[in-house]
């Protein structure tokens, strides 16, 4: 293996890519299977981060179905991302990992608060930095959270692990015909209404030239191929 193409990483996770053929919360082979994928990088030098959401256990858009005010099911999603960053933690240092649990929401007794250079240094020590709570206030999704995190970390990269092989003119779980597009620019997103981010996290990505790579994370060595210089997935930059 070469030098690696990036030295910092953030790896977006969806709280929905946990339940593998479960309807919801969380499956332990899938648990497994990205603490190793995520060691790979590590043993490999790189330093990483991690945004995982909590659509497994509960979506703040959710809450309207529910009579909950939305500001509340921000929250209560916001706890749900801390569950599943408690959930990976303990599976990353099952296969040998050293990390840090950091909450946008203060919980002493689980996770350190965010504070960025804490951050930064965990990273430069090695540590896996699972970042949970999302922003830490509402309207925002973690999406955005990951976005924000990686601008202030400064990394090289934003990975977005989702069940597709990149991004499509259409879903191409509903419509077969959906072309897969190799690389994109950021306007060219915006004028195809591409669904990749939301506007707010894909807007900071552009304004602070943070690329993006839209791959399949269930894919057994895709995370390793990418920071290789190999082109997996959808690559969005300037």
């Amino acid at each position: 293996m070469g030098k690696p193409r990036y030295k910092r990483v953030l790896l977006k996770l969806s709280g929905e890519s946990l339940m593998g053929q479960q309807q919801f919360g969380i499956d332990a082979n899938q648990l497994h299977h990205y603490a190793v994928q995520i060691k790979v990088l590590h043993d490999a030098g790189m330093e990483v981060a991690v945004v995982i959401g909590g659509g497994n256990i509960f979506r703040g858009l959710q809450a309207s179905k529910s009579g909950i005010e939305r500001v509340q099911g921000d929250y209560m999603g916001m706890l749900a991302t801390v569950i599943n960053g408690m959930a990976l933690q303990s599976a990353m240092e099952s296969v040998g990992l050293y990390t840090r649990l950091v909450s946008a929401i203060e919980m002493n007794q689980i996770a350190e608060p965010y504070i960025r250079r804490r951050a930064i240094r965990h990273l430069e020590k090695g540590r896996i930095v699972i970042f949970s709570a999302g922003t830490g206030s509402p309207y925002f999704t973690t999406d955005s959270a990951a976005a924000l995190r990686a601008s202030e970390i400064n990394a090289d990269v934003i990975l977005k692990g989702t069940r597709v092989d990149g991004i499509y003119s259409a879903d191409p779980e509903i419509d077969p015909t959906a072309t897969k597009f190799d690389r994109l620019t950021f306007a060219k997103v915006i004028s195809l209404g591409l669904n990749v981010m939301d506007m707010t996290a894909f807007t900071l990505c552009q304004q602070n030239n943070i690329p993006i790579i839209v791959f399949d994370i269930n894919e057994d060595g895709n995370l390793m191929r990418i920071v290789n210089g190999e082109h997996v997935g959808t690559l969005v930059a300037g």
